[in-house]
């Protein structure tokens, strides 16, 4: 299974994610709190099947991404 997750800003980390990048879909950045979403990236993962990690879900709905989807979909 295929999961969005955007690159972790801010702070040094620690400890690496499993795997490698697929595509780049966007950043998030708590401390300075900009949030960057590559949106034709994410709808085409979406389209696939990939799942949303709680945070990509949560500032993928507030940038109503969701919307975007179902556009696209009824197309």
């Amino acid at each position: 299974m295929v999961k969005l997750r955007l690159k972790r800003c801010g702070r040094r980390q620690r400890s690496r994610r499993e795997g490698r990048d697929l595509r780049k879909v966007g950043f998030y950045d708590p401390i300075k709190n900009q949030t960057y979403l590559n949106v034709p990236a994410i709808l085409y993962f979406l389209e696939k099947g990939a799942q949303p990690t709680g945070t990509v879900h949560d500032i993928s709905k507030k940038a109503e991404v969701f919307k975007e989807l179902r556009v696209h979909q009824t197309k």
